[in-house]
C-alpha cells in the first residue's frame, strides 16, 4: 500500500493536467493546485512545469475549471461543518 497522496481533483486537456491537492490546516481544509504539461524525450514520458505559448489558453481553461471545483468543494465543506 502506498503512502502517497491521492488528488481531491484532476483536469486534463491533452499534455496538460491540472491537479486539486486537499489540505488541512489549524484554520481547517483548503485545496492547492498543481499545473503539468507532459512531453516525450526519447522513448520516455516527462513532466515540466514549464508552458509555452499554445499552451497557454488551453491552461486557463483547466485553471478555470479548478477553480469552480474548488469554490464549489469549500462551499460544500462549509454547509457540513
Amino acid at each position: 500500500m502506498s503512502d502517497k497522496a491521492k488528488p481531491a481533483q484532476k483536469f486534463r486537456n491533452r499534455n496538460l493536467t491540472v491537479t486539486i491537492w486537499s489540505n488541512t490546516s489549524a484554520n481547517g481544509l483548503f485545496y492547492t493546485l498543481t499545473a503539468r504539461r507532459s512531453y516525450k524525450q526519447n522513448e520516455q514520458w516527462k513532466e515540466s512545469d514549464s508552458f509555452g505559448e499554445d499552451d497557454l489558453l488551453p491552461l486557463g481553461k483547466l485553471l478555470d475549471q479548478a477553480h469552480s471545483w474548488m469554490v464549489e468543494a469549500a462551499a460544500a465543506e462549509r454547509k457540513v461543518a
